[in-house]
């Protein structure tokens, strides 16, 4: 099964079907499916599956996007964003967003240090 083309330019749709193949990751591989979004956008967004969500079988690593308005940049974003998740795997590193780890470090610290103030006594 071939990499589809989507609505980027024709060098970002080369880069990936590059990355995939240097990664050794299958069209088949991934599995995909079409939610609807959320967020700004009123209208448009309600009633159009835009938001993509792919999951990388062997890997169980899945990824949602919805950063545009339109499905097939979306679908690429949401490619490239795997791509990047199975590298870092394959070199040892977390695929993790460190910004996401820090944030959720600060919530459980003061969801701590808020429980310990209304003790009673």
């Amino acid at each position: 099964m071939a990499t589809p083309t989507f609505a980027v330019s024709e060098e970002k749709n080369r880069w990936l079907r590059e990355k995939m193949t240097e990664l050794g990751v299958a069209e088949a591989d991934l599995e995909e499916s079409f939610v609807r979004s959320s967020g700004a956008g009123g209208q448009h967004v309600n009633k159009t599956a835009t938001c993509v969500q792919i999951k990388h079988r062997p890997t169980g690593i899945e990824v949602k996007c919805m950063k545009d308005r339109s499905q097939s940049v979306n679908r690429f974003l949401a490619r490239r964003e795997i791509l990047v998740r199975i590298e870092r795997l394959q070199k040892g590193e977390s695929f993790r967003d460190p910004k996401a780890e820090k944030l959720k470090k600060q919530k459980a610290r003061r969801k701590r240090r808020a429980s310990g103030k209304y003790e009673k006594e």
